[in-house]
């Protein structure tokens, strides 16, 4: 009897043991990378951990509307991303240094996403006098820019401005203040969510990060 009961308790001890494991295995591959991942609202970019389809989470910072023109011509809006979720960086097509860089690891991401309607990229220049459509149209020829998947923007350069430093909060200038005479230049890029959200920045110029923000896309397209 005392031999029965020693096992039903070593099996016990096994099953909640086991049981444990898999617990913590779920919250580190599931609920810290593929369930929730943080929200920013500020150039800190310290990471808001908040629930879903809550009043805190609806009313949290979003990127505004804005009107836009792709390299087609087409004029775009937060419309033509509704239901997606979008990568998004600053860069100019005469740059000479790292928005080459910055292009060629952004082509990996639409390698990563080209079969998945739910994803869009979404580059803006910060040369728009420059960078009119037809030099945006080359530019994305050019370096395989595909014109249904990837979209580069030109347009009124207060807005743009206004977006990259004020919405996406894409400098790392931490309290220094600019205006539309400072140029702005950054290798970060940012996912946003189907609502809207910032959730993720990552650097574009670093490999890692460009994998990590594949990951956090995948992830981001299960939240739904």
């Amino acid at each position: 009897m005392n031999k029965s009961v020693v096992l039903i308790l070593i099996l016990v001890a096994f099953a909640s043991c086991e049981k444990t494991v898999k617990k913590n295995n779920i919250q580190v591959t599931e609920t810290s990378r593929v369930e929730y991942l943080p929200y920013y609202n500020d150039e800190s970019f310290t990471p808001n951990w908040l629930t879903p389809n809550t009043k805190e989470e609806k009313e949290f910072h979003k990127i505004p509307d804005f009107k836009l023109v792709d390299q087609l011509g087409d004029t775009l809006t937060q419309k033509s991303f509704e239901n997606k979720i979008y990568i998004t960086d600053f860069f100019f097509t005469s740059c000479p240094g790292i928005c080459l860089k910055m292009t060629n690891n952004m082509t990996k991401v639409q390698e990563e996403f080209l079969d998945n309607p739910e994803v869009s990229i979404l580059s803006h220049s910060v040369t728009p006098s420059i960078d009119s459509v037809s030099v945006l149209k080359t530019y994305a020829d050019k370096n395989g820019i595909i014109d249904s998947k990837w979209h580069l923007v030109t347009g009124d350069k207060t807005e743009i401005y206004n977006l990259g430093r004020n919405q996406y909060f894409v400098e790392n200038d931490l309290g220094i203040s600019k205006d539309i005479n400072d140029f702005l230049h950054t290798e970060n890029f940012l996912l946003i969510d189907k609502n809207k959200h910032i959730r993720g920045i990552y650097n574009g110029l670093n490999r890692a990060s460009i994998a990590q923000l594949i990951t956090d896309a995948n992830a981001l397209l299960k939240e739904g």
